[in-house]
């Protein structure tokens, strides 16, 4: 199974920026997919899951609207776009999968990840 993240880079705040993650090696439609970040010396966190089989989505109360995540189940391709970006965004953003269907951000449930992008969002 491997996940490769991809789309970061620098941006200044309010800009956007639309990650992804491509899959391979596992049934995608079996799967959550999930989108992490960690910035310097900060635990990491969710931002955004996804269930493969039926697009369903989860996002934590701090996203504001402001991220969707979506899917190509073609291409077992996930994406997440990210506007009205913030500073406080910077971060290495990760991609993760986890068999079954439940909708949660809890990282030690997730099997497999990417190796993560960065992104950078300078005032």
């Amino acid at each position: 199974v491997q996940l490769q993240a991809s789309g970061g880079g620098s941006v200044q705040a309010g800009g956007s920026l639309r990650l992804s993650c491509a899959t391979s090696g596992l049934t995608f439609d079996d799967h959550v997919i999930a989108w992490f970040r960690q910035a310097p010396e900060k635990e990491r966190e969710g931002v955004a899951v996804i269930r493969a089989s039926d697009n369903s989505t989860y996002y934590p109360r701090f996203v504001k609207g402001r991220f969707t995540i979506s899917s190509d189940n073609a291409k077992k391709t996930v994406y997440l776009q990210m506007n009205s970006l913030k500073p406080e965004d910077t971060a290495v953003y990760y991609c993760a999968s986890d068999v079954g269907t439940w909708l949660h951000t809890d990282q030690w449930e997730y099997d497999y990840w990417g190796q993560g992008t960065l992104v950078t969002v300078s005032s």
